[in-house]
């Protein structure tokens, strides 16, 4: 049983300690490192857009058909160095705290094709597959473009960083199994089955973490493989920037893997472990 409520009062009737808002984690876990790839500045290309930075690795000699991942939130250092070692062009985006700053914006469904169209007239280049990829509230934006058709179909692959998240059907969890309210999920659920159908490829990360006012990425992921008639598969090894992964699920191109850690800092190394997740993506 997860708790939003902090340790010293696990042991209290659960109906005499009040729901706190967005109480944050009191967890501090200490039994394994929590990695973190070096901050750099890969030798590369950079050009202002009007929303975010483009950014070609050096060496990138191709001018057409150049793969580029478009990343939320997770500033700008850190998705270039993944872009680096992965030999692909990105677009980093910031915009603030929370999903909603993220999904407003792409409001206007015309904006995300004319951003690559900037990102192509100020790269000189024209790109190939797109990828989209989200850590936390970045994932918002990716929500909100694919819910366009013809964005939609421009997208190859996605990958979402635990941040797939949605509300409460009645604004609080449980206090047993919780409803979820599903219509932000709807536009998951076809990325899935296109990918189990080779259309599309979807790599999904997740924690264990219990923000307690809007569900987990475990719920959602739950309700995600439940929907999708996927099993999802015990699993005890390491995973990137050593974290530990307990859970996957896969069929075609969709892949969906848990981690453990329910504490700030495992959701940080989900962040760091961009680099792999990109790979696992291509």
């Amino acid at each position: 049983m997860r708790l939003a409520f902090p340790v010293a009062q696990a042991f209290l009737p659960v109906f005499l300690v009040a729901q706190q808002a967005q109480n944050p984690s009191p967890m501090v876990e200490h039994t394994r490192a929590h990695h973190r790839l070096k901050e750099e500045t890969p030798p590369g290309r950079r050009e202002k857009l009007d929303l975010g930075t483009l950014f070609l690795p050096a060496g990138m000699k191709a001018r057409t058909g150049v793969p580029v991942l478009l990343f939320f939130h997770g500033g700008t250092w850190l998705p270039e160095v993944a872009a680096a070692r992965n030999r692909v062009a990105v677009v980093s985006i910031q915009a603030g705290a929370g999903s909603g700053s993220y999904s407003r914006l792409f409001e206007d469904p015309k904006r995300f094709l004319a951003l690559l169209e900037d990102a192509e007239s100020k790269g000189g280049i024209r790109f190939g597959r797109v990828m989209l990829g989200g850590w936390s509230a970045g994932c918002g934006a990716i929500r909100q473009i694919l819910r366009d058709p013809a964005a939609y179909q421009r997208v190859a692959a996605v990958l979402l960083i635990d941040g797939m998240h949605t509300d409460y059907a009645d604004g609080k969890p449980g206090p047993l199994e919780s409803k979820i309210t599903t219509p932000n999920l709807d536009v998951w659920l076809q990325l899935g089955r296109d990918s189990i159908a080779g259309r599309k490829r979807a790599v999904v990360t997740h924690t264990e973490i219990f923000p307690g006012t809007f569900a987990s990425t475990t719920e959602t992921a739950d309700y995600l493989v439940a929907q999708l008639g996927l099993k999802l598969q015990p699993v005890l090894k390491w995973g990137p920037m050593g974290t530990q992964q307990l859970s996957e699920a896969r069929a075609g191109k969709f892949r969906l893997l848990g981690f453990a850690g329910n504490s700030a800092p495992d959701h940080v190394d989900q962040l760091h472990s961009l680099p792999v997740f990109l790979k696992w993506l291509l």
